[in-house]
């Protein structure tokens, strides 16, 4: 099980986005674990925090990291908002730094602009901005449950995102949905532009939509980990019937999800939020995983 790029970089594993920070290094909590051997950055493809053109203060404060987060009984939920500080910024300070001998990493961008063709434009533009760096790919996050608006759960402008970016990106381009989209109608729209998909947390208004949700006060947040794999599986399911564009498995809690994703038609595995609850665990996992497949 592999998923292998128009530009032949291959990976089975795949950090999600923010997982590992900016710079695929992980975040400064994590690096104790890093100097332990307990997280290994190298394992993993690894796709960076989603980037904004403009910076997005979002409700990630630096003083307070857990305060958009809470950690539920099998996952976790947050509302970080896409705290960025926006795509010139990691141009200039993590860009140059950036090279494919220190780990693969993939691009994410998303726009926040009011209106369509404004989103398309800051799309377009981040694209060209990122070609000059050593990425192995490009993910468009097109799911953030987080956002605050919903232009992006409109089919046809999806679509028009993807083909724009692929018009002017030098990478494969990734694309990320949820269980939110209609997938039928994306999918139809993006053979030969697209060439993976990975998913999404799930907005706690659609997994529980007579229920408050313990982040109401930051617009609800998104429910990832175990709790979420009933509806990012069955969105895996769903895909896998509909399209050959390969699928990246998400919601990876235990060991064993790993084969079952691949049973479900999985062509690699993505690790999220189980980074933040459980970050030594990835690591764990894929040398496992390694270890029994070699044997």
């Amino acid at each position: 099980m592999m998923i292998e790029l128009s530009n032949g970089h291959r990976f089975e594993y795949m950090a999600a986005s923010g997982a590992l920070a900016f710079d695929g290094k992980g975040w400064p909590w994590e690096q104790p674990l890093k100097w332990c051997g307990f997280l290994d950055p190298s394992l993993f493809t690894v796709v960076i925090k989603t980037l904004t053109y403009n910076p997005r203060k979002g409700n990630l404060n630096w003083y307070n990291p857990l305060g958009c987060i809470r950690f539920l009984q099998e996952g976790t939920l947050n509302a970080v908002g896409l705290t960025n500080p926006g795509i010139d910024w990691w141009c200039k300070k993590i860009g140059p730094m950036v090279k494919q001998e220190h780990g693969a990493l993939v691009g994410s961008i998303f726009s926040d602009a009011p209106h369509a063709s404004e989103a398309v434009n800051e799309l377009v533009i981040m694209t060209w901005m990122l070609r000059y760096f050593d990425l192995v790919g490009l993910e468009i996050n097109a799911s953030c449950p987080n956002a605050g608006h919903d232009m992006m759960q409109n089919a046809e402008h999806v679509v028009r995102c993807c083909k724009a970016v692929k018009e002017e990106s030098r990478f494969p381009i990734i694309l990320k949905l949820s269980v939110m989209h209609d997938i039928e109608k994306i999918v139809s729209g993006i053979e030969g532009v697209v060439e993976a998909i990975s998913i999404n947390s799930v907005s706690w208004a659609y997994m529980f939509p007579r229920k408050r949700s313990p982040l109401a006060h930051l617009g609800g947040g998104g429910v990832s980990g175990k709790a979420a794999q009933p509806f990012t599986w069955n969105l895996l399911k769903q895909l896998v019937k509909i399209t050959s564009i390969p699928v990246i498995g998400p919601s990876v809690w235990e060991f064993d999800d790993i084969q079952r994703l691949r049973e479900m038609g999985a062509k690699a595995i993505s690790f999220g939020s189980i980074f933040l609850r459980y970050p030594w665990r990835p690591t764990l996992f894929v040398r496992k995983d390694e270890k029994e497949g070699a044997s």
